[in-house]
């Protein structure tokens, strides 16, 4: 059970320290493009923690799984939110033309 929970943490924290870099070198104008496309990942993520909170193994798992439940919804709308609003730049206004 050590070893398995130290190896675990080491992984957490490397993909850590690797999102963090990956995102800073990402470029302003690319962000909100990024997030739309993340948005199918994050419904993988809400998927992923809504077995891994209804799967009932131990109670700290579900006590996990819950929370990341919570995050991941609240990514997936706030990718949406962002989406629609960059989409919202995008449109003409009705009787105006170039």
């Amino acid at each position: 059970m050590g070893v398995s929970l130290v190896t675990s943490l080491t992984i957490f924290m490397l993909a850590i320290f690797v999102g963090f870099e990956v995102i800073t070198k990402v470029p302003p104008l690319l962000h909100t493009p990024l997030m739309s496309g993340a948005n199918a990942i994050s419904g993988i993520t809400l998927v992923g923690s809504l077995i891994s909170a209804g799967a009932g193994m131990t109670v700290i798992s579900t006590v996990l799984g819950t929370v990341a439940v919570a995050f991941a919804t609240i990514n997936v709308v706030g990718g949406f939110l962002v989406t629609d609003r960059m989409l919202e730049m995008f449109k003409q206004e009705k009787g105006k033309k170039k």
